[in-house]
């Protein structure tokens, strides 16, 4: 478990390392996430009586977009650079990679939230940064980001992998993000409403994470 802890975290201190210096992901993120709230502050006059019936629906569609940018970009840039090869012949468990991957979309999705969340706040005069919510966003995200890592790997080898990539990922993510729309919804209208929808985020995420974790290896090889 040591070994195994210590190679996640190599890889992982890697992958931010690279983003800290070329800023790459999370600038594209960053950018596309503004854009669509700005669009959809345009699109949709939130400022009415009640806000929070379209908030949770508009502030998901942005998360997720902008996470698919992100997600694409950590396993393509390995497989461009050709260092991709090398982990795979590196004496480490293969499992240890997704587990970095994941990690690393994690925590670039949950960046541009930290950034985004507030400003959706402002922009849409809706009650976005309840602590509830900040435990949803987190597990949204990290239900996401388990399968995007997945199919990322997946699509890494195929030359239309940008198109590729949403055409697998969002089928199988609709049950995460309808859970996380619901429950931030809840959360907003009816607090009482919520654990049900937290319940079953979190189960999403249990299985989705766990599938990954034992299937990344043999999606590796093919």
């Amino acid at each position: 478990m040591r070994d195994f802890a210590a190679q996640t975290g190599a890889i992982l201190w890697k992958d931010l390392l690279l983003e800290l210096r070329s800023r790459d992901i999370f600038t594209g993120m960053f950018v596309f996430a503004l854009v669509v709230l700005v669009v959809f502050n345009f699109a949709f006059d939130l400022r009415l009586e009640r806000p929070e019936a379209v908030a949770p629906g508009v502030i998901w569609v942005t998360v997720v977009f902008a996470g698919v940018l992100g997600i694409g970009r950590t396993i393509a840039v390995e497989k461009d650079r050709g260092t991709l090869e090398g982990l795979l012949l590196a004496p480490m468990d293969r499992s240890a990679i997704y587990l970095a991957k994941l990690a690393a979309n994690a925590l670039f999705m949950g960046l541009v939230e930290v950034v985004a969340f507030p400003f959706f706040a402002v922009l849409f005069n809706a009650p976005i940064l309840e602590l509830e919510l900040i435990v949803i966003a987190a597990l949204g995200t990290l239900g996401f980001a388990a399968v995007g890592t997945l199919f990322a790997a997946m699509a890494a080898n195929s030359r239309a992998r940008e198109l590729l990539l949403p055409v697998l990922l969002f089928p199988i993510t609709v049950p995460v993000i309808i859970a996380a729309v619901g429950a931030t919804g809840a959360i907003m209208t009816d607090p009482l409403d919520g654990p049900p929808w937290l319940g079953l985020l979190l189960a999403f995420d249990v299985l989705f994470g766990v599938v990954g974790f034992l299937v990344f290896d043999y999606v590796l090889e093919t």
